[in-house]
């Protein structure tokens, strides 16, 4: 992993929302994810979309949206049969806390 995620709420520093989710956004490996998944707050986020754009949408509370993607199947809860493929393997992700939510991808 290099660099290390932080955790926290966006809304604990004077940062812009931009540099916020910067700092909460890295290429992490699937041990790192597998606790979240457990927790249910793990969130597989389509290609097609920017992490940092629906990172935004959940910060600002902007429901309609995250449910447009959601009913869209851009944006799905990770189940048992992604973390059973992912599980012991090597594949890195690309991932940002929204506390308390993660939202993450396969890097390709």
């Amino acid at each position: 992993m290099s660099d290390e995620m932080k955790y926290g709420m966006l809304g604990d520093d004077s940062s812009t929302l931009e540099e916020k989710l910067a700092k909460y956004t890295g290429e992490v490996d699937w041990s790192y994810l597998k606790a979240h998944y457990e927790n249910g707050v793990l969130f597989f986020v389509d290609p097609e979309l920017k992490l940092e754009e629906v990172g935004a949408a959940i910060s600002n509370d902007a429901t309609d949206l995250v449910e447009k993607w959601k009913k869209a199947g851009d944006i799905v809860k990770i189940e048992a049969l992604h973390a059973m493929q992912w599980d012991g393997s090597e594949i890195q992700f690309q991932a940002l806390v929204v506390s308390p939510f993660v939202l993450c991808r396969p890097v390709s």
